[in-house]
Formats: C-alpha cells, sequence, structure tokens
C-alpha cells in the first residue's frame, strides 16, 4: 500500500473495555501513520458517528458493545465506508457467546459444555459439579468473568457476573493449556499459548504487565498443532468471519481443542496477542495494520 491515504481510526467508544481500546486505538494510529498516512482517531457516540471528510477508510480499534456487537459496523455500512475486520453479522455472532456456540456445535467445531442463566435465582443446575466458568455472554475482555469453585459460592458470584449484562453463560472449566489463535485472510497464524504466573487468565492478569507468559510459536507437536488451528479456523467460519479475529482455545492433555470464543476486534497494542501471532511469520505491527486496512479496501462495497 505505497500510496498515502486518509484514515480514521475508531478507539474509545462506550463499552466497559473503553480503556483498552483507547491503548489500542493509540497503537494503530502511530502505526499507521508510521507509514505515511493521515490518521484522525475518533472516539464516536453510539448513533452520531461522524467522520473527518474524505475518509477512505475506517480502522475499528473498538472493544465490547457498540463496536464489536455489529453496531458500529451497521452505521458504516450506512455511510458506505470501508472498514477493518469482521461485517456486522459476524460481528452479532461472535459477541454473543452462546451464539458462538451454537454455530460452533452445528459446524461440528469442538467447543465445551455449557447451560445459560438470566436470573440472579436461578439454581444449581442438575448434573454439574464445579469447577465452572460463569461469562456474561455479551461482553470481552473477561469482563465479568468468576471462576466457581464450590457451589455455596455460586449465587454470589452468578450475581456478580450478572452485573455486566442480562445473561450469563456457565461452561464446564476446561483442564489444560489456554492458547489463542490469530486468524489473517483466511490462514491461521502461529498458536500463542498464555500462561499466567499465578490464578487464572482473568483481567487483571490480562492487563498488568509481568502478570502473565506468553509463548509463540506454543509447543505442540506437529499434528496437535494442526488440530488447535483447524478448529479455530472453524469457529471462524462458524461466524462467517472474515479478515481477522482471535479464537481463544483450551487444549485438553490428550491435546484435542476447545474452542471458548471469537474475538472479532481483538487488541491491537504492539504486545497484544493477535500482533504477536503476526510477528512469529515476519509481520511487523505497522505491516499488520496496513494489511488489515488493504484488506478492507480491497472489498467490494457489499463485501
Amino acid at each position: 500500500m505505497s500510496e498515502s491515504l486518509k484514515l480514521a481510526v475508531l478507539l474509545g467508544g462506550p463499552s466497559a473495555e473503553r480503556e483498552v481500546s483507547l491503548r489500542s486505538g493509540a497503537a494503530v494510529a502511530r502505526a499507521l501513520r508510521s507509514r505515511g498516512h493521515t490518521v484522525h482517531e475518533v472516539d464516536p457516540e453510539p448513533g452520531a458517528l461522524r467522520l473527518p471528510a474524505g475518509t477512505q477508510a475506517v480502522f475499528l480499534a473498538l472493544h465490547g458493545t457498540y463496536g464489536e456487537d455489529g453496531t458500529v459496523q451497521a452505521e458504516l455500512e450506512q455511510l458506505g465506508v470501508p472498514y477493518t475486520g469482521c461485517g456486522v453479522a459476524a460481528s452479532l455472532f461472535a459477541f454473543d457467546k452462546v451464539v458462538t456456540k451454537r454455530r460452533c456445535l452445528a459446524a461440528g467445531v469442538p467447543t465445551a459444555k455449557f447451560v445459560v442463566f438470566n436470573s440472579a435465582t436461578a439454581g444449581w443446575p442438575e448434573g454439574w459439579v464445579p469447577p465452572v466458568v460463569l461469562k456474561p455472554t455479551r461482553q470481552g475482555s473477561s469482563v465479568g468473568l468468576q471462576f466457581v469453585d464450590r457451589v455455596e459460592d455460586f449465587p454470589r458470584q452468578l450475581a456478580e457476573s450478572l452485573r455486566f449484562g442480562g445473561e450469563v453463560v456457565m461452561e464446564e472449566r476446561i483442564t489444560g493449556r489456554e492458547t489463542t489463535v490469530g486468524i489473517l485472510d483466511g490462514h491461521a497464524l502461529p498458536i500463542v499459548e498464555v500462561r499466567p504466573k499465578a490464578g487464572a487468565y482473568d483481567y487483571t492478569n490480562k492487563y498488568t504487565a509481568g502478570r502473565t507468559e506468553y509463548f509463540c510459536p506454543a509447543e505442540f507437536d506437529a499434528p496437535t498443532t494442526a488440530r488447535i488451528q483447524e478448529a479455530a479456523l472453524g469457529a471462524f467460519r462458524a461466524i462467517c468471519g472474515r479478515d481477522y479475529a482471535r479464537v481463544d482455545v483450551m487444549v485438553r492433555p490428550d491435546g484435542s481443542p476447545v474452542v471458548l470464543e471469537v474475538n472479532t476486534l481483538p487488541g491491537m497494542t504492539e504486545t497484544s496477542l493477535l500482533p504477536k501471532a503476526a510477528a512469529a511469520v515476519g509481520l511487523d505491527f505497522a505491516t499488520l495494520c496496513e494489511r488489515m486496512v488493504r484488506l478492507a479496501l480491497n472489498r467490494t462495497p457489499q463485501g
């Protein structure tokens, strides 16, 4: 992409992940400016999106509600401006963890056993045994994540998770290695293994420097690597993804993958997981950001 472009980076927004988005957007804007592009940083107001005149493409560095759930994508479709990442339908599908899991099941993609709650007065479900994980159905960045180790703690932890939306999904807690697989232009990037130094990979360990170690490419044998990447690609296809995403996958001790969720607008700081995976195949951060813009520009308006 040699010509200089007029680009807008959407960052911040109204979600619980605003601070993470501001960091992503600032990093992306710096990277794109380093490649010679004119970049405006736009902190959007839902329903009142305004772009600088002459904007040729939008880089979506938003996370969470509004940015990742198809809302801003629909607004940009109305404006007729190309934007990075997944379209309206894929964003809707992936942002809802229950829809993602049902689409994965229909496509034969392995995912964790689950049950859905929408009331803080719900009782412990029959046939389930701790440990389990509670997640708000429509949040990201581990917002509202609860690990339940004892049945007697369930009511309190369910109520806490429900604070971040009206529906919570409970999953079996998978024992094994935690990985994430970046997808770029329909191809799986090298696997990143995530190892918190203490505890689980929750919001604190995710966003506090030094609390988690990352290994890329993750040390799996070739057949296991292929299984993990194929599960990630299967989930990406199941939600009708395009251009790029990041798929979180647990790997059981026997090497079998279990898809947790699909992130259609993954973190985009220079130390985020998708950029780490891209760096492992020789794509520096600025080149990755520019590649994402090119994918958007190369689509037809209906793409």
